[in-house]
């Protein structure tokens, strides 16, 4: 089984990232972040966690408001830097431990926590900032990492307690994996700043020093505070550090703190805290969390001719369905129209995916792991109402199966089409 081995909370202002891009380790003013990381950078270097899992938020780049979400989680396999308005970092892509993300999915909704996924988005500054001082990435980071991106920008947002009870949940779900892995809880988030309206530049040291304590000891006056407390101590953005709540409730309630540091050079009070657990065993009921993780479809696989669209699924046929999906966009259905091959290529679809549309194999497609509301897109484009689709996914003709319906005549599509 999967196991907690410590709990990283850390700062994640750009300017951690600027100091390590622009060689500043030397520089006095800059110095002192990197001294303050060295201590997380060697316990990590000794312990070599095969997963980072990492709590972030992002900043209007890779998400906007046109679908914002509690609490996302990554579950592909790779994730580049993103662009924040001046180009990419230089930094490798970090791969991605899919298959623990979509398990810890699973265990999530299972306990009732409403999800949101992520396939392909790249990461900014709230992840790579702190993660590129702390993990030596020189030739390829050292093991996987597993994105969660907490929406605390637009509120409402999720309470304090609510991303302790997070924390409580997320534990059982890695322990309920079954492959011997070690796991790393990385939270980010401020520590005291406000960087909006005339409060811009607002800092509290001693409240920063106060929650750091209290991230030890008492999680649980963190954890009964409001926002609004949050952002009269520490600033409006700073009550981003309800996410450190989150590493520290999937940690034991005993835990030792190996380091705690904090630096104020500027906008944002850069801190780290790094915590072992001092209760090693695993307290989750490792069966019963496999069982409530598994109920929901439990009898589904009986059912003839029916595949539930899963995570597993939606990561294996990804390329496919964003394919399908881009028929909404003119210009992707008219090359698919004019040129197939050109489409194809431009995709980047495999062999056997391009097989697939080539031969309208419309349950082969389903077997494959496309949705069928892209199916639906594609039998648009081509002119088919959506009975071409139903019936070619049973292999009858679209009259036999119009025969089996109580309205034999009665055709349809998503578009204001001509029926071939």
């Amino acid at each position: 089984m999967a196991r907690i081995i410590g709990g990283i909370g850390s700062s994640h202002t750009p300017t951690i990232g600027f100091a390590v891009d622009q060689g500043k380790r030397d520089d006095p003013v800059w110095a002192p972040i990197f001294e303050a990381y060295q201590p997380v950078r060697d316990w990590l270097e000794a312990k070599r966690p095969d997963v980072l899992f990492f709590i972030y938020n992002d900043h209007v780049t890779s998400f906007f408001f046109d679908h914002y979400s509690a609490f996302t989680l990554g579950i592909g396999e790779a994730y580049e830097a993103a662009d924040e308005g001046g180009g990419p970092r230089n930094l490798p892509p970090v791969r991605g431990h899919g298959a623990l993300a979509r398990h810890i999915g699973q265990s999530l909704m299972a306990e009732e926590f409403d999800m949101s996924f992520f396939q392909s988005k790249p990461l900014d500054h709230g992840c790579l900032s702190p993660l590129s001082v702390m993990w030596p990435y020189e030739g390829g980071w050292p093991g996987q990492i597993i994105p969660l991106a907490v929406g605390v920008l637009q509120f409402p947002i999720p309470s304090a307690r609510r991303c302790y009870k997070f924390g409580k949940a997320l534990r059982r779900a890695i322990e309920s994996y079954p492959e011997d892995l070690t796991v790393a809880i990385v939270a980010t988030g401020g520590l005291s700043h406000q960087v909006h309206g005339e409060r811009a530049g607002f800092n509290n040291p001693e409240w920063d020093r106060e929650f750091l304590d209290l991230m030890i000891d008492q999680p649980e006056t963190l954890a009964n505070m409001t926002h609004a407390r949050y952002a009269e101590l520490g600033g409006w953005e700073g009550a981003e550090v309800i996410m450190w709540l989150v590493m520290r409730g999937a940690m034991p309630d005993r835990i030792n703190c190996l380091h705690k540091s904090y630096y104020l050079p500027s906008m944002t009070g850069i801190a780290n805290l790094l915590l072992e657990p001092a209760e090693t065993d695993p307290v989750t009921d490792v069966e019963a969390q496999r069982v409530l993780i598994g109920r929901q479809l439990e009898g589904a696989e009986v059912l003839t001719g029916t595949y539930p669209f899963t995570l597993d699924l939606s990561v294996q046929a990804y390329r496919v369905n964003q394919y399908l999906h881009n028929m909404v966009h003119p210009s992707h259905r008219q090359l698919f129209l004019n040129d197939p091959e050109a489409s194809f290529q431009q995709a980047g679809l495999s062999e056997t995916e391009r097989t697939l549309i080539r031969n309208r194999d419309w349950a082969g497609l389903i077997h494959y792991g496309a949705i069928f509301f892209g199916l639906e897109k594609m039998a648009a484009v081509l002119g088919l109402p959506n009975a071409a689709v139903y019936a070619g996914m049973r292999g009858e003709t679209m009259a036999d199966f119009q025969k089996t319906r109580n309205a034999p005549g009665a055709i349809y599509s998503v578009s204001d089409i001509k029926v071939r």
